[in-house]
């Protein structure tokens, strides 16, 4: 009984203390619990103000009230090639007058992102830069792609075998290999490839760069001749597709990224250089049947195919008949074209690039090829070769152009090599004979772009009170605003640069551009 009463007491009291414990560890626990809550509510806050700034950082708008312009320049009759000149502040904006000269950038309105600008590395560019000393090899890729010393050049356009600007005919396979199995690109080994590394190493990053064919080889087209126009034979649209597979893959091989590629270079062009025709079906049905699927079953369904590749006049006609199909709309990415369909004595169609932007807005537009034709020596230095770049860039940005490519970046004295004596300038010539390099106007035209203007920017509405002036500006990723404004008048201009809510006022010297920075 005693025995009883003691255990009966000492399991009272264990159940006492239990209790206790359990009321102690719960008050505990909850309080850990809250603590917890607390501390991941207030985790959670911190990380919605973090985000929040960050989002506020992103989207805060430009102001331009405070900054000041650095502003470099460009004049014919000057010593001033993308030389530092005179800034500028903002201060408070005033009502614009009819008597007085504006052009007005409007932050709040953007646009397309911007891509890059660069130049051809073709057979020819990289024959001559082989026979240039060291020297003039190094300042020659500093002069294109590196920003602090050259113009910064982000973009990289190559040939799928040979062009006009070659020293003769070739392609990589041997004659009437309809496998491929001959299939070798040690022809560019001994200069296109070099060239194409030198230029990203010097740009310290990796380069956009995309290849575009001339011609198939003779055996596949029904002209059985690589050199003027003909069509691909139908029994090798299969191959022909096979083939840009293959040199992608090589080129990757040799450690050279490539972004994408162009159906065809001037598919309308009957050249007596490489050509060969595509109708805009023709096109559209290769792109839908053969090429597309080919990339997609090799893997490559990330590589970007550009339709067109050819001049603004019948760019409508083109993107209508493939980007209508969605079977072969899917495939493309977008189109490219040239600056040369003023050869009937005509102006260049800028309207025709706003109509296709603005028809298709989820297709981007990209320039890949202008240079001014018929070499001749004497006109090294003619100012109006390098307006037309000017003209011509500022237009095909404002109407929607994501990238701008040069065609070669270098030529001899002559204008070569060219196996067809189809003799251009380059923005930069190297004179073997006297062994210098050459910069035309045209070089420090495209630079006023390329060297401020980065990837990833985006444009912003801008607009000109009188037309003597063209402009264009983009926002870069790192805040920066650049405004290019070009003078194509006989007169020195006063001119007033409106951001939002400030002004401030600037001068521009006759036929000069300028880049203002701020």
């Amino acid at each position: 009984m005693r025995e009883r009463k003691k255990k009966g007491i000492v399991l009272a009291f264990k159940n006492t203390h239990f209790r206790r414990f359990n009321i102690l560890f719960g008050k505990l626990a909850d309080q850990i619990k809250y603590s917890m809550k607390k501390n991941v509510v207030s985790a959670l806050l911190v990380m919605a103000c973090f985000a929040g700034f960050a989002q506020d950082s992103k989207n805060k708008p430009f102001v331009a009230s405070g900054k000041k312009i650095k502003v470099f320049t460009t004049a014919e009759n000057t010593s001033l090639r993308l030389s530092p000149t005179s800034g500028s502040e903002f201060r408070p904006a005033k009502q614009p007058l009819e008597n007085e000269v504006s052009v007005f950038v409007n932050p709040d309105k953007q646009f397309q992102t911007f891509m890059g600008i660069g130049g051809a590395i073709t057979d020819a560019s990289a024959e001559v830069f082989a026979k240039l000393s060291k020297q003039q090899q190094k300042e020659f890729l500093d002069a294109y792609y590196s920003r602090e010393k050259g113009i910064g050049y982000s973009l990289i356009r190559t040939t799928i075998h040979s062009s006009d600007f070659s020293s003769e005919s070739y392609t990589y396979v041997n004659e009437n290999d309809k496998e491929l199995k001959s299939f070798s690109i040690d022809h560019d080994k001994k200069y296109k490839i070099p060239l194409i590394k030198d230029a990203m190493k010097t740009a310290g990053k990796e380069m956009t760069l995309y290849a575009s064919p001339w011609s198939p080889p003779a055996f596949m087209k029904d002209t059985k001749s690589m050199l003027k126009g003909g069509k691909l034979a139908p029994e090798f649209y299969q191959p022909w597709a096979n083939y840009y597979v293959k040199f992608i893959q090589a080129y990757e091989k040799e450690g050279i990224p490539i972004w994408g590629i162009t159906v065809q270079n001037e598919p309308m062009a009957t050249q007596t250089w490489e050509s060969c025709i595509f109708t805009a079906e023709e096109e559209r049905d290769f792109l839908k049947k053969y090429l597309g699927p080919t990339m997609q079953k090799n893997g490559l369904e990330n590589k970007k195919i550009v339709v067109w590749d050819h001049n603004r006049d019948l760019m409508v006609q083109r993107a209508n008949t493939i980007y209508s199909d969605p079977e072969a709309s899917k495939y493309a990415w977008g189109m490219g074209f040239h600056w040369y369909e003023t050869w009937n004595g005509g102006k260049p169609m800028f309207d025709n690039v706003k109509l296709v932007a603005d028809s298709f807005p989820d297709k981007k537009l990209m320039f890949t090829e202008g240079c001014i034709e018929a070499f001749n020596p004497a006109r090294y230095q003619f100012w109006a070769n390098a307006e037309r770049y000017g003209i011509n860039m500022i237009n095909d940005f404002n109407n929607g152009t994501v990238a701008w490519t040069d065609w070669n970046i270098l030529l001899d004295e002559k204008g070569g090599p060219n196996h067809v004596s189809n003799f251009c300038f380059a923005p930069i010539h190297g004179d073997l004979t006297a062994g210098k390099l050459i910069y035309t106007p045209s070089y420090y035209y495209i630079g006023h772009f390329s060297k401020f203007i980065r990837p990833e920017a985006k444009r912003v509405s801008t607009a000109a009170s009188r037309s003597q002036l063209l402009s264009t500006t983009f926002l870069n990723t790192n805040g920066e605003m650049v405004t290019v404004v070009m003078n194509q008048s006989d007169n020195e201009i006063k001119y007033k640069l409106f951001v939002g809510n400030s002004e401030s006022e600037l001068t521009i010297p006759a036929h000069a551009i300028q880049t203002l920075v701020y």
